[in-house]
């Protein structure tokens, strides 16, 4: 189970950190993703962590930065010089990796991310 929080209203060129806190005593060898959806718009997927890596969507890159604490059961997104155009609802699923392709069968409730201009 996946809970998201952290979001909120900030103006343009501003700040927010966004949780994204699990349960399960395996969610260490999860990959855990940050994605977000914006009205009108597809699901987008801005952010993923492994247990050794992290990739990032080109339009968040240099901006975004995504973290996790195992022993917090915690991944982050520190989402930095924020833009109108990232205002959406953010979620974060989690993946157990294996032989296939990827697949985010864990997915918390959304948080609202609001950019003013």
């Amino acid at each position: 189970q996946l809970q998201a929080s952290g979001g909120g209203l900030v103006q343009a060129g501003g700040s927010l950190r966004l949780s994204c806190a699990a349960s399960g005593r395996t969610f260490s060898t999860y990959v855990v993703g940050w994605f977000r959806q914006a009205p009108g718009k597809e699901r987008e997927l801005v952010a993923t962590i492994s247990r050794s890596s992290t990739s990032y969507a080109e339009s968040v890159k240099g901006r975004f930065t995504i973290s996790r604490d195992n022993a917090q059961r915690t991944v982050f997104l520190q989402m930095s010089n924020l833009k109108p155009e990232d205002t959406a609802v953010y979620y974060c699923a989690g993946a157990i990796p294996g032989a296939g392709p990827l697949k985010y069968d864990y997915w918390g409730q959304g948080t609202q991310v609001t950019v003013s201009s």
